[in-house]
């Protein structure tokens, strides 16, 4: 949900976050991205007055202040980004298909509430396996930039994504670089840096086509630990609108997280074992318990999705990977996966 306080005091906010994350974060203005010193003076204010700020939507609310996103919002699913299969827009984001060529749509939106005027500068695509957190930059890998300038309004572009690649199923990364226009900072989690940065976006979200009777469809859903430490993470199942009777999701952990999960006292509600890795998961609400993330590490599980009745109507089911972002003991959504199940379809 947006806040609704002002932009000095969101600033406050976000100068205090930033000052107790000193050791974890890098400051990142364009003065010391481009190692020059800071102005005084006169240049200071020209500075300030040549600020411009250019915004994606986190969530269909955000309209750019920082930070944004409350604890069990999606800011991973940005509307403001689409996948599409040819160089025209289409109407709702599809998943790519695999060796082929995506084009990846995104919305740039002037002015947001921190400055104001054309701003000139760089959209960059980034995509990593679909899952729950994911680190900075080390799980990311490049697809394509943009540079344009982005005048006041809404300017609809595109980056092109030839050869998808073998994995089949992503999250995308939208970055909006611009010299007037800088990051409050970028650290490891790229939770915390989506929604503290409104230049920033997560896409990560996923159609299961579903046909009743038919097999399983299966997903992979990497999970990161973006602490210096292990730390424990608990995957939570929700639905993101109405509970839909009739699907059945199966999560399979692994020998090696299935053993620690078992370690760790088989802690959970809403799921049962129904195999030697496996976890059947009730879809109106379940959690899966201290699942042990060790750092550099990704570990990625399989998702498996069989649909019921033909005649139910598409529904989203999320599923969030929570745990610490900064120090353990925290409880945040570090990242999830917006699946939108389509009964009746092969």
């Amino acid at each position: 949900m947006t806040t609704t306080t002002g932009p000095r005091l969101q600033r406050a906010v976000i100068l205090l976050f930033g000052a107790t994350l000193a050791t974890l974060l890098t400051v990142s203005t364009s003065g010391a991205a481009m190692g020059g010193a800071v102005g005084t003076g006169s240049d200071t204010a020209a500075a300030v007055s040549a600020r411009t700020d250019v915004y994606m939507k986190d969530t269909a609310s955000d309209v750019g202040y920082e930070p944004h996103g409350a604890i069990y919002s999606s800011f991973f699913n940005s509307p403001d980004v689409k996948i599409c299969p040819t160089a025209t827009e289409c109407a709702a984001s599809t998943n790519p298909v695999v060796g082929s060529t995506s084009y990846i749509f995104a919305k740039l939106r002037n002015p947001g509430p921190y400055g104001q005027g054309t701003s000139t500068g760089t959209l960059r695509a980034y995509y990593t396996t679909s899952g729950g957190g994911a680190n900075w930059p080390a799980h990311w890998t490049p697809i394509g930039t943009k540079t344009l300038p982005v005048a006041a309004g809404e300017t609809v572009t595109s980056i092109e994504w030839p050869n998808v690649p073998s994995i089949g199923h992503f999250c995308l990364l939208l970055r909006w670089d611009s010299d007037t226009d800088p990051m409050n900072f970028e650290g490891t989690s790229t939770s915390i840096n989506t929604q503290y940065n409104n230049n920033l976006v997560w896409k990560n979200a996923n159609t299961v086509p579903a046909t009743p009777g038919g097999p399983p469809v299966v997903r992979p859903y990497a999970l990161a630990n973006a602490l210096p430490v292990p730390a424990n993470f608990d995957l939570v199942f929700r639905p993101a609108d109405q509970v839909v009777p009739g699907v059945k999701v199966v999560v399979d952990l692994g020998p090696e997280l299935f053993e620690r999960w078992v370690k760790a006292g088989r802690g959970g509600e809403g799921v049962r074992v129904v195999g030697r890795n496996q976890l059947e998961v009730d879809p109106s609400r379940a959690q899966i318990k201290d699942l042990l993330i060790n750092p550099d590490e990704r570990p990625v599980l399989q998702l498996s999705f069989a649909a019921g009745d033909a005649k139910q109507k598409p529904y989203v089911l999320q599923v969030l990977q929570v745990g610490p972002a900064r120090e353990l003991g925290e409880k945040f959504v570090v990242g999830g996966v917006d699946y939108t199940i389509v009964p009746g379809r092969g």
